[in-house]
């Protein structure tokens, strides 16, 4: 009697943990943009290379359909932290990186991207500040998606 009351709580605690990885991994996709183009998969994969121009590339896979920049650091003069709102000075900063990948779909490709960015913050304990993951930036998003879409127009490339 007594093992069937611990493994009741024991068991839902598990079902609970797993509802909350798999709802965190669905959000951790949020922000992802999608493009479904009828173009050549190599002609895709040139505007991608493209819509990335302006980052140090360091995965280029075509095979796999994978593009990912290398952490790009921007500051963020004026970001305050904490109760008392203090000024992190030369230490605000975020880190960015792009990923792209790419599908092969019979006549059509999918090109989905998406920013990972981190903020350096105040995390408290024995490391008192460290990368957090933060949302992508509308800004970065948008410049991508609008390389991306004029590289596949110059191509005569369509959406879908």
């Amino acid at each position: 009697m007594l093992r069937t009351v611990i493994a009741m709580p024991l068991a839902r605690t598990i079902g609970l943990l797993l509802v909350v990885s798999a709802a965190g991994g669905c959000a951790s996709l949020a922000g992802v943009q999608e493009r479904y183009v009828v173009c050549s998969y190599d002609q895709a994969w040139e505007a991608s290379l493209d819509a990335v121009k302006d980052r140090s590339v360091i995965v280029k896979d075509k095979d796999k359909g994978l593009i990912e920049t290398a952490w790009l650091e921007i500051p963020m003069p004026g970001r305050k932290y904490g109760a008392l709102q203090r000024d992190l000075g030369d230490q605000s900063k975020d880190r960015s990186r792009v990923i792209v990948m790419l599908t092969r779909m019979n006549d059509v490709t999918k090109v989905s991207f998406i920013e990972e960015r981190e903020r350096w913050a105040f995390r408290g304990g024995s490391r008192l500040f460290g990368w957090a993951p933060t949302d992508p930036s509308e800004e970065v998003m948008t410049g991508v998606q609008h390389r991306l879409d004029a590289r596949l127009k110059e191509q005569g490339c369509s959406r879908t």
